[in-house]
């Protein structure tokens, strides 16, 4: 079954489903700045556009289409968007 979900006001928007990697959700971000959290280690890949994330420990990275990057599970990150933006999340 495919859910709907939103955060930050209907920001940023993603729909939950299951691939053969796991569970997944794709996903839209506009324009701002976005503060997430992680229950599960998460492997995100920007589908459309570029995100600007600060992963904990890291300076701020730029990542753009098809680039990805791992989030352990129980950590905050910080996400900038610049213009409206795509991801797909799996979660392992």
């Amino acid at each position: 079954m495919i859910k709907v979900n939103e955060y930050f006001e209907g920001n940023v928007k993603s729909l939950s489903l299951t691939t053969a990697d796991g569970p997944a959700t794709v996903g839209v971000m506009k324009a701002g700045e976005y503060d997430f959290g992680t229950s599960t280690k998460e492997i995100m890949t920007v589908t459309s556009g570029t995100l600007r994330v600060k992963l904990p420990g890291h300076d701020w990275e730029l990542f753009s289409s098809k680039d990805s990057f791992v989030i352990d599970a129980n950590q905050r990150f910080q996400v900038k968007v610049e213009a409206e933006a795509s991801y797909l999340c799996i979660y392992k």
